[in-house]
């Protein structure tokens, strides 16, 4: 791990994380789904800022796919490379909970080490929530041709192929894709937040 240099320090701001949240009506967190490729992360990811947003919340959504292609298009799909996307991803979401913005995360991020990395990082306000849609739908659904390819050894490091996925042991939420509809989906991650008291201001402020 890069070490940051010892005459850069952190500056506060004038405005507070407590003002900003107080300002939106609502509590910075992370909601950082993890599953296979395939699963409905992103598909529910979505879904769930479409109904938050409808219901006046601040919400964004960081998709795997989109961060490769800018803040971490340097990066291969090593375990190292893995390691190191999930890392810088687990900063900006940090930097979205602290200006109170509820963010959404669509990323595999397939080793436990990486997901308590910035479960630490983020502190209270990241929830986990599991897409456990079983391989056989995963790769029924498809979407891209991403595992026939990985069959096909086209695609070298594939989760769930040739590269090992680690769910979740424990996490805030387990939601079953393949026999849940996405209302279903969306009902329960929303109901979470709700019961965590992220989507109104904490009555500590």
């Amino acid at each position: 791990m890069t070490q940051v240099p010892r005459h850069i320090k952190r500056h506060d701001g004038v405005i507070s994380r407590a003002d900003r949240e107080r300002l939106l009506g609502q509590r910075g967190a992370v909601v950082w789904f993890t599953g296979l490729s395939g699963s409905g992360k992103s598909t529910l990811a979505r879904a769930l800022e479409e109904r938050l947003t409808g219901t006046g919340r601040l919400v964004y959504v960081l998709d795997g796919d989109n961060i490769r292609h800018g803040l971490c298009a340097d990066l291969d799909f090593s375990a190292a490379g893995r390691t190191e996307n999930i890392r810088r991803i687990g900063h900006v979401a940090a930097l979205f909970t602290d200006a109170g913005v509820l963010v959404l995360t669509a990323f595999i991020s397939p080793y436990r080490s990486d997901r308590a990395q910035v479960r630490q990082l983020v502190g209270d306000d990241f929830v986990e929530v599991h897409v456990d849609a079983d391989l056989s739908v995963c790769e029924s659904r498809d979407p891209k041709g991403l595992y026939k390819k990985a069959r096909a050894g086209e695609i070298p490091e594939f989760t769930g192929i040739s590269s090992p996925y680690e769910a979740p042991e424990a996490p805030d939420l387990r939601v079953d894709t393949g026999r849940q509809t996405l209302a279903e989906s969306v009902a329960a991650v929303e109901q979470l937040l709700a019961q965590r008291g992220l989507l109104s201001v904490s009555p500590k402020q």
